[in-house]
This record gives structure tokens, sequence and C-alpha cells, in this order.
């Protein structure tokens, strides 16, 4: 008996060595994934060498003359440049601070869903909170556009009951202008960020729910003493990689909702970029810029790296 058990466990040896081996296995799985983050985040970054010319399209870039680190210089020797960059890179910082400051609201969102008992309202719930995340930005602008413009039904509703004679500037205005994107941005992406912490949630191990419960605790206790701390891991290393990417806002959503009343100050970084790029004031300036951006941008992932070594004792990257 112990012979032939020995007999099979050669040949399953044998046959393991003839296929390909674990490693190599894994190495195949991700593969795909290597190619798509090469085609679409490492290939793109031969057009850098666009900052190193005066481009002007629709010129070969070999017509163009090699002016070296000239953009780069003039982002810093120009007062006006000067100027216009840090009021950008105010909004820039306005925007992701607040949009950290509020890195919480997906765990709480999560953590209150996670307490409701009826299934169906808490499938329709995260449903119905998930689904704006993929609705483009042009139509959440069209919403908005329905409900908040001069026309609009808030506006026509307002005027109708006599609480006000002239329309409020929801769009046109440019007052609370980064307290309105967070607002939006918030709306979009609240239900789509609590699904990371809902896994987690579901992966808790559900004897420490009773054994508090025999103790004695109420769900407000649960929630605070065991749910809160199994996400908070997770929530470390999101906000971590949020700081790391600090300056990458985006450009879709204040795309569509910048306007000649807001621009001063819905005007980011990424929207910079876009705008000085395909404006024709010059695309090799704007290519400066996002190259700048983008070293800034390691910079900050490395140091938060660093900050995560000495803090939680591991690494991110």
């Amino acid at each position: 008996m112990q012979k032939s058990v020995s007999a099979q466990t050669k040949n399953i040896q044998k046959v393991k060595k003839k296929g390909i081996p674990e490693g190599k296995k894994l190495f195949l799985y991700i593969v795909p994934f290597l190619i798509l983050s090469f085609a679409f985040s490492y290939f793109p970054l031969h057009g850098w060498i666009y900052a190193f010319f005066d481009y002007k399209p629709p010129l070969k870039l070999a017509q163009c003359e090699f002016v070296g680190f000239k953009w780069f210089q003039m982002l810093f020797a120009n007062p006006t440049q000067i100027s216009q960059l840090m009021k950008v890179m105010k909004n820039t910082f306005a925007m992701s601070g607040l949009t950290l400051a509020t890195s919480f609201l997906p765990v709480i969102f999560a953590i209150f869903l996670s307490e409701i008992k009826s299934k169906w309202f808490r499938n329709f719930v995260q449903t119905f909170t998930t689904v704006p995340n993929f609705i483009s930005w042009v139509m959440v602008f069209s919403v908005a556009f329905s409900l908040f413009s001069n026309t609009g039904m808030v506006n026509t509703l307002l005027m109708g009951a006599g609480i006000i004679t002239t329309p409020i500037k929801f769009l046109d205005g440019d007052t609370h202008t980064w307290l309105s994107m967070l607002l939006w941005y918030t709306w979009k992406g609240l239900g789509w960020g609590s699904i990371m912490y809902l896994a987690a949630i579901a992966g808790v191990d559900q004897e420490l729910y009773e054994a508090a419960r025999v103790d004695g605790a109420n769900r407000f206790k649960l929630m605070r003493h065991i749910t809160l701390p199994a996400l908070l891991p997770t929530f470390f290393v999101l906000l971590m990689l949020s700081v790391a990417n600090f300056l990458n806002n985006g450009l879709d959503q204040y795309y569509v909702f910048q306007n000649s009343f807001n621009k001063e100050h819905i005007q980011v970084l990424d929207l910079y970029v876009y705008n000085v790029g395909m404006t024709g004031r010059s695309p090799s300036l704007a290519t400066a810029i996002g190259m700048l951006k983008s070293l800034v941008s390691i910079t900050l992932l490395f140091i938060v790296n660093f900050v995560s070594k000495k803090v939680r004792g591991e690494s991110i990257i």
C-alpha cells in the first residue's frame, strides 16, 4: 500500500515537472496587465520630448526648433506666468485638500449601509449610490444644468413660489466654487468608494460581533470598537495613495463645469495644462508643466511611502 502511494506521488511530481512552473504561470497571468500598463502609462511618456522643442502644429517635430530647457525656465522667469501658476496650484491644493478631508465619508457610508437589516433596501441604496460613478461628467453637467441653470427646475420653482424674484446663479457665479465641485464629486463617487470598505466589512470575523453582543455591546459600540478598527488599515492605505496622487485632480469634472465666471477658482493643474496646450498658446509649455507635475507626484509618493514605513512599518510600493 505504501509503495503504491509513493509511486502515485512520484507520478504526480513528474507531471508537475513536465508542466509550466508555478512561478511562470503566475507571471503569465499578469502579462496582459503589464502590457496595458506599458501601453497607457509608460509608452505615452515619449511625448515629453515636445517640452524641449518649440512645437508649432501641424509641423512635424523635426521641423521645429530645439529650445532645450526654455519652457522650464519660463515657468519661473516670467512674473505673469508665476502668478497664474500660483493661482492654479492654490485651486489644485484646495480641491485635493477638500477631497482628502472628506475621504472618511465612504467609510461612514459603508458602515451604516452594512447595518441595514432589510436586504432589498440595502441593495437598492448601494445600487442607487453606485450608478452615478458610471455616468460621464458630461451627463452630470447636463443634470446640473437642467436643475440649477437660470431657467432650470430649482430657479423655476423658487420664482413660481415667490421666494425669489431673480434667478440664483448656481452655475454662472464664482461663489463657493470649491464647495460645489466637492459636492458633485462626492455625489458621484460616494457609493463606488464604499465598495472596498463593504468588502472589508464582509471579511470581519463574525465571532467578534457575537462575543461583543454577549458582553452587552449595542450596535453603535459594535460599529465603533469592531467595524471601524477593521476598516482603518484599508482607509490609511487608500489615504496615503491619495496623498501621493495629490496633484492629479482629474480633468473631466472641471472642464465641463468651467465658464468665464468661475475660471479663476475652478482651474486646477490638469485643466490648466489642457487649456494651455489646446488653446494654441503653447503645447510645449503645457508638456513642461505636465512633466513637473509628474515629478512632484512621484516625489510625494516616495515621501508617503517613507512615512508609511516609519509609522505603520509597512511599505505601499
